[in-house]
């Protein structure tokens, strides 16, 4: 132990070229793996086989459950279904469209007060919602409380909004005063109905509304007679058939996937190679200093775990230095290029790190392989 330690620090060491090649390529290799994790995450569809591939809307409150009585005849599950309140922002924080239009300073864009706002209302959160900030506000105890809808955090951040801003919003002519309660984090990568505003219940259950329905049809002949049904009994109903977009999508996209994993598997490999050569380079020195050590007596079981010890040491810091970094460059690119969430997987860090130490050993004690076989002697003269 105290021969393998020291050898790092010997004259003539390596030990600085090594540890600053091992890191770097930790830091290439961990790097380009983290980087890979996060674009097949982000284009990685959630839910895959589960996921609905049919959906109703423009279905009226007195058709709803006529219609869920229909889907379940055709053995379909309702994935979900959710009442829509269309309405339109008149102010936010007192400012009008005409005053945003006037001043230019308060940098809020003409087509937030112009566009619809499709909004439902619950008293819980879906499973492709989490609460970011603030609070949720899940039911109205009184007609005279304030309201605090949750807005999505995305969009949110775009137009600058905060926690406590008035909202006033118009709904076929009623307007309705709201504070942003909180923001909520959307996985929009879901096939199902998510909404940038979220009322409470206890609000909008008499405002004008329609309903959408979600549901998954396996087979294309159950799909057939169910539209035709569906058709048939609700003509103002419309139905969109998402299977067939959804296969293609999913098709681009597990392309691209492989075409990401193809070039990190070729960069990582390409990493390993610059490491073993790094490690190869000082072979000659190894074997003059392990005969040395033959000669003056010492085993080879001595021999080899000196060796193994002390690539072990530059390889676990070279590797634990090198995944500092990659980490920090990693959350860099997810945040700042990929506009994503850094996850921190100790998983595989760990991995990553038991790796580059093991193969490090492996390939320092292949080095010194010709000593360990063979006598000193010998070693000696087919070096000269």
């Amino acid at each position: 132990f105290k021969q393998g330690i020291s050898n790092l620090h010997r004259p003539n060491n390596q030990s600085t070229e090594l540890l600053l090649t091992i890191g770097m390529c930790t830091v290439l290799i961990a790097t380009l793996l983290f980087a890979r994790f996060i674009l097949v995450e982000q284009i990685t569809m959630v839910d895959a086989d589960d996921r609905p591939n049919m959906v109703l809307f423009d279905i009226q409150t007195s058709q709803k459950e006529e219609l869920k009585t229909l889907t379940t005849e055709y053995d379909l599950e309702v994935k979900q279904e959710v009442p829509v309140v269309t309405m339109r922002l008149k102010e936010i924080n007192g400012i009008t469209k005409k005053q945003a239009d006037e001043d230019s300073t308060l940098e809020i864009p003409s087509w937030v007060f112009s566009r619809e706002y499709r909004v439902t209302f619950r008293d819980e959160l879906i499973e492709s919602e989490t609460l970011s900030e603030g609070k949720f506000q899940k039911q109205l105890a009184h007609p005279s409380d304030s309201i605090f809808i949750t807005v999505s955090e995305g969009f949110a951040e775009n137009l600058k909004w905060k926690i406590g801003d008035e909202v006033l919003f118009n709904v076929q002519g009623t307007l309705i005063k709201t504070y942003i309660g909180g923001f909520r984090k959307i996985d929009w990568r879901r096939v199902q109905t998510n909404f940038i505003v979220l009322f409470p219940k206890g609000v909008l259950e008499q405002a004008p509304q329609f309903h959408v329905m979600v549901t998954k049809v396996d087979e294309s002949d159950v799909s057939v007679r169910y539209q035709q049904a569906v058709v048939t009994l609700f003509p103002n109903v419309s139905i969109i058939d998402l299977e067939l977009i959804l296969k293609t999508l999913e098709e681009v996209l597990n392309k691209i996937s492989f075409a990401i994993n193809f070039m990190a598997s070729f960069s990582l490999v390409t990493g390993l190679i610059v490491l073993a050569g790094a490690v190869v380079l000082s072979q000659s020195q190894r074997i003059k200093e392990s005969v040395l050590l033959r000669t003056l007596g010492a085993s080879t079981g001595q021999i080899f775990r000196i060796t193994a010890l002390e690539y072990f040491v530059l390889g676990f810091i070279g590797a634990l230095a090198g995944l500092l970094l990659s980490n920090g460059f990693s959350w860099a690119l997810a945040v700042f290029v990929f506009e994503n969430d850094f996850l921190f997987s100790g998983y595989h860090n760990l991995m990553i790190l038991g790796s580059i130490t093991f193969g490090t050993v492996l390939i320092g004690i292949s080095n010194i392989r010709p000593v360990l076989k063979k006598s000193p002697l010998e070693i000696l003269r087919k070096s000269e």
